[in-house]
């Protein structure tokens, strides 16, 4: 009943993921809101959302979810929490993030900084994924390997710092708002028993 009548088209989707319409500071609270009202404890949700900012920027784009799930269930973390911690890396973030791992990866490996990254593949690369499996991977990791290697040692130490922080952060947060609640639902429950009591 409240569909669309006509369904966007692609490059309105994209314009609509990359700019909300109620604009990316409510998409943002959003996320922080859902984060906190999660059943769990401080600890679990703040480790969950901590694994999932810390794995956005690692450069396995897809997989973000999946490596969180697992990063929350070895911390014992809400893995919900991990889910929407991905939300880290974004279109708008992924640019910086990609930019400075890789620097910083290349600097602790010793490659030469650069202020971009370039990949050069063969015409029909893609398709030998299908026709030739092996030359395929073969050459994926020759084109690819310098660039992701360098991407995955500097996320660490980068996502690790944001990971911390965003952990501390949520922690105390989370502990307020459940505190908090504890208080009103406990006000409500002698403001009911006083009331059964006349």
């Amino acid at each position: 009943m409240f569909a669309r009548r006509e369904k966007p088209g692609l490059l309105m989707r994209v314009r609509l993921f990359l700019f909300p319409p109620g604009g990316l500071r409510r998409a943002w609270m959003y996320i922080w809101h859902r984060t906190k009202r999660i059943s769990a404890t401080p600890y679990a949700i703040a480790a969950g959302f901590a694994a999932g900012a810390f794995v956005s920027f690692t450069p396995f784009i897809g997989f973000h979810f999946i490596l969180a799930g697992i990063l929350a269930w070895i911390l014992r973390g809400s893995i919900l929490a991990s889910a929407l911690g991905t939300a880290v890396g974004n279109p708008l973030t992924f640019p910086f993030i990609w930019w400075a791992t890789y620097n910083l990866g290349g600097l602790i490996l010793g490659y030469d900084l650069k202020s971009e990254i370039s990949i050069d593949l063969p015409h029909g690369f893609w398709m030998m994924l299908f026709t030739q499996p092996g030359t395929f991977f073969h050459m994926f990791w020759e084109a690819l390997g310098p660039i992701l290697l360098p991407m995955l040692v500097g996320a660490i130490p980068i996502g690790g710092a944001v990971g911390i922080g965003l952990y501390f952060l949520v922690y105390k947060a989370v502990a307020r708002y459940q505190e908090r609640r504890r208080e009103r639902l406990d006000t409500r429950r002698r403001h009911l028993q006083g009331q059964a009591a006349e």
